[in-house]
């Protein structure tokens, strides 16, 4: 299969992953970037199951073919799927926003592995129909073009990040869980996805197995798992002041965090979803004593972004739409709020 992914940098995780199972990619990116990646290649520094050190998986060992071209360059129509891995404000950028239009057009399927929904996916959700969630992206109308059944989420459970010293075509896996993907509405979409699925899981790197897989769900709930893992731990690295690590986050006040945990599980039931999908808190507590960095919205915030995906803003604003609100939840929005307002400023 050939299939275009939007973003280069967590992109590429899952690119290695399609590259490894044989199929082509090509990564949607700025200019210079695309230029690296089409001479060298990307790099996605991953450990292994059962081994101490990190290996060090480069495209050009696997069976399929990456390369690399910026938004104005790409035709959707050349592919057989779409996947979204840019964080949610980089699609209002006028560039992407006209590729999106394209992609739109083209009715090809899109499976998002963004932590923000897109909103083409929550018009799938019958609870949500009545829901004004606008507010809460970069540029709602991004979206207004796609058929929901041909938009699907998939959880971006794999913690990842490029390293400040490394080249923009590296990526380091921090935490090597799976990507965690709903249907759409067509079959054959779904028997896409589903080979997909297959064909990754049986790649083997010395008869050893490869971590991240991807996981196919006929509920449309199974990606909201990571909002309550989002809530608990990584918006919350973002404080009045600096910007603390996924792990204080959550274990600085572990009942407090529990309480989030829980709430958020409650609220995604309520929309639909099964408890037996979801992740029991004390399993994403025992992960997070490994995240010893802020999470991507913090450290965009240390950065100076005034513009941030915004997951906290949406679970409030869902669960206002059910009649539902958390007080912590509240002030997590607050905070976050602030501190752009702040950028902002700063940046005027």
């Amino acid at each position: 299969m050939k299939i275009l992914i939007l973003g280069a940098s967590y992109g590429s995780l899952l690119s290695t992953k399609l590259l490894m199972a044989g199929h082509d990619v090509t990564l949607i990116c700025r200019r210079q970037t695309a230029d690296l990646i089409n001479a060298d290649g990307t790099v996605v520094r991953l450990k292994l199951r059962g081994e101490e050190e990190h290996r060090l998986l480069k495209s050009g060992d696997f069976p399929g073919r990456v390369n690399a071209m910026t938004p104005e360059q790409a035709n959707p129509e050349e592919y057989d799927l779409v996947a979204l891995a840019m964080q949610e404000p980089q699609y209002s950028e006028p560039s992407v926003k006209a590729l999106m239009g394209r992609i739109a057009l083209s009715k090809r399927p899109c499976l998002s592995i963004m932590n923000m929904p897109p909103l083409a996916y929550l018009a799938r959700i019958e609870a949500l129909k009545d829901a004004n969630l606008n507010a809460c992206y970069a540029d709602p109308s991004v979206w207004s073009a796609f058929e929901p059944g041909l938009v699907s989420l998939c959880s971006p459970d794999p913690q990842a990040f490029r390293p400040p010293e490394e080249a923009a075509n590296f990526l380091h896996v921090g935490l090597p869980t799976n990507f965690k993907a709903a249907e759409f509405e067509n079959p054959e979409h779904n028997q896409m996805l589903r080979q997909l699925e297959e064909d990754i899981s049986v790649v083997r790197l010395d008869d050893k197995d490869v971590p991240v897989k991807l996981r196919v769900y006929e509920s449309l709930f199974v990606p909201m798992a990571k909002w309550s893992m989002l809530l608990t731990g990584n918006y919350r690295c973002v404080t009045p002041g600096d910007a603390r690590a996924i792990r204080d986050a959550v274990h600085s006040d572990l009942q407090e965090s529990h309480d989030i945990y829980a709430w958020v599980d409650q609220l995604a039931r309520k929309l639909g979803a099964d408890p037996a999908d979801q992740v029991p808190f004390e399993k994403y507590a025992n992960a997070a004593q490994s995240l010893l960095k802020p999470s991507s919205a913090a450290r965009a915030i240390t950065a100076g972004a005034v513009q941030i995906e915004r997951v906290d803003k949406l679970v409030q604003s869902v669960a206002a739409a059910l009649g539902m609100r958390h007080e912590s939840i509240d002030e997590t929005v607050a905070i976050v709020d602030q501190k752009l307002v702040e950028n902002a400023q700063q940046a005027a």
